[in-house]
Order: C-alpha cells, then structure tokens, then sequence
C-alpha cells in the first residue's frame, strides 16, 4: 500500500483516466469506452483522482498580480482606475489606449498634453468612427527643437484615430514676457480651447520628473540656471502641464508659470478622469507627487515603477 492508502494498481488506473479526462481532452463517455470501465466508475475514479491528489488544480494567471498591485494603487491614492503592465514599452502604450477608450463615448471631448509616452498612447488607438468626438489640445507648443512628440500633432493624430475633430492651441507654451502670455489668454481661439480641456470627459498626459543638475526636454528652452535653482529650493520633484510639483503635491509657483499658456494643473481635477502615462525608476517620486497632488484620477505604468511607488522596493 503506498501512503495514501491507494495500492500502486490503482494509482496507475487513477493516472490512466486522469491523463486521458484532463491531459488528453476526452469526455467521460470516451474514457469509459477506451478502458472498458461504465461512466459512472470513471466519475468515481476521477473524483478520487481529486480527491488523493493524484490530480490538482490550481487556478492562476500572471495578471493576477498586476490586478492585485492595480487595486493597491487605487486604495492608496483613491485613483478611478489603474493599468499595470509587465514591461513598459509597446505594452504600456495599448493597456493606456484601451483605458481611454473604456472611459470614452462616441461624442467624447478628450484633453491631451505632449511627449513620447502621450504619443505612444494615440499609435496604439485602434481606428474609430466618431465623426461627433472632439481632442483637444490642452498646453502650448514646445517646438520641434524639444525632440519631443509635440501638443499639436498628437492632437490631430488622435482626431484622426477617432475619426473626429480636434482643436489645436498653436501658441508657445513659454512666452517671453508675463504682458504676451496675459495677452494670449485672452485671445478668443485660446480661451474657448482652453476651457474645452477644462471641460473634457477624459484627458492624458505624461509625467515629467525635476532630476537634480538635469532639465526637462519640454521645459530646457525656458529653463535657465536660475531657475533650475529656484525650483530646487523649492523641492520641486515633477512637472505637468508645465508646471512644476513639490513632493507634496504643491504646485511650486516660478516665474515661468505666468509666462505659461496651459491648462492649469489645479483644473485637472475639474476633469472626470485624467489618466497619467508614466514609467521608470527615475519617475518615481514625480509619480508619487503629482498622485497626491491630485492632478491624476488614472495611470498607467508598469509592475517595477508601480512597485517603487508603492514602496515595494
């Protein structure tokens, strides 16, 4: 007898039926004719298969853990929704066009911001035929200088994923004087566009991080050494929407901010769902900032960032 009780005749017979029923594909009728055995022995014998361990069934998929981070993210910081991938790259880019599109609606007005991981987000978008949506561009231009995907093209890219509209701000993000930028605000196109993405369903944007002796491709050309400095002092860690974040979640006021024609991160939070796309070791505290802060209701990022902002390693 072996230790459970089963003689070795009988452990053969159990992984006889067993292989056949679990491995093999085949029903109880097709077990019970191929060994000469009625269906109803065969129930039995698969159910004492179960039953001694000769058979074991686990039920596992490797999303199980991403969901579980994703539920420890939205209780941490009160998020709507989450996506966690296994790597970034490619994978970050569709799981972020698909939270989109489940926040959507064919008549949805989308806000978006600039930058590689937001463009990412639209080559992803599968096509759609929204005549009725509307994107909307919701901080100035960079320039083509930044290396950067710019406001301007991913904003008519994605109209042209969705198949609708799209309302550009082809202004400067960074004016040169506090007079031009107050100016500019009150133009009629940049007010009208402005409250649009104050006003939108859903709107996407990266995360910029404040590294230590180091500028942000989106903010270099405005960025002098003074200023570096200052926001320093501040302990600024993140930007968005061209503005700059304490570790807090403060927006740290510099004097680039009145030359700044953008969104106004505090009217992020007017925005039902703002869904930020982010990754990597050196984003992690800006990810953590900008989600206390409150400018995000969603993001996307992969396990190993989702894990350093949790404090998992």
């Amino acid at each position: 007898m072996c230790a459970a009780g089963v003689d070795r005749n009988r452990i053969r017979l159990l992984l006889e039926v067993s292989r056949m029923y679990w491995e093999e594909g085949a029903d109880q009728a097709e077990v019970a004719r191929r060994t000469g055995y009625s269906r109803s022995t065969v129930s039995r014998l698969l159910a004492q298969a179960r039953r001694t361990g000769v058979v074991t069934v686990q039920v596992s998929h490797p999303i199980e853990r991403l969901t579980e981070i994703e539920d420890r993210l939205v209780s941490a910081y009160g998020l709507r929704a989450v996506r966690v991938t296994e790597q970034a790259g490619d994978q970050l880019g569709a799981q972020a066009a698909q939270l989109l599109l489940e926040h959507c609606r064919p008549t949805s007005v989308i806000a978006v911001s600039n930058g590689r991981e937001v463009g990412s987000v639209v080559r992803s978008l599968p096509q759609r035929s929204w005549p009725r949506s509307l994107v909307v561009q919701m901080l100035g231009l960079v320039g083509q200088s930044s290396g950067l995907e710019d406001g301007p093209d991913i904003c008519r890219d994605m109209a042209m994923r969705l198949g609708g509209s799209h309302q550009a701000l082809p202004v400067p993000l960074v004016f040169d004087t506090v007079q031009a930028a107050d100016a500019m605000r009150r133009e009629e196109q940049v007010v009208i566009t402005l409250e649009l993405a104050a006003r939108s369903d859903v709107a996407l944007t990266g995360v910029g991080a404040v590294e230590k002796g180091a500028v942000s491709p989106i903010l270099r050309r405005w960025m002098t050494p003074e200023l570096v400095e200052q926001c320093a002092r501040a302990g600024a860690v993140a930007h968005i929407c061209g503005h700059h974040i304490d570790a807090r979640g403060a927006h740290v006021r510099t004097p680039v901010c009145r030359r700044t024609v953008c969104l106004e991160p505090d009217r992020l939070r007017e925005v039902p769902l703002v869904i930020g796309v982010a990754h990597g070791w050196h984003k992690v505290e800006a990810i953590r900032a900008v989600l206390r802060g409150g400018y995000l209701s969603g993001l996307v990022t992969d396990e190993a960032t989702a894990a350093a902002v949790l404090g998992d390693r």
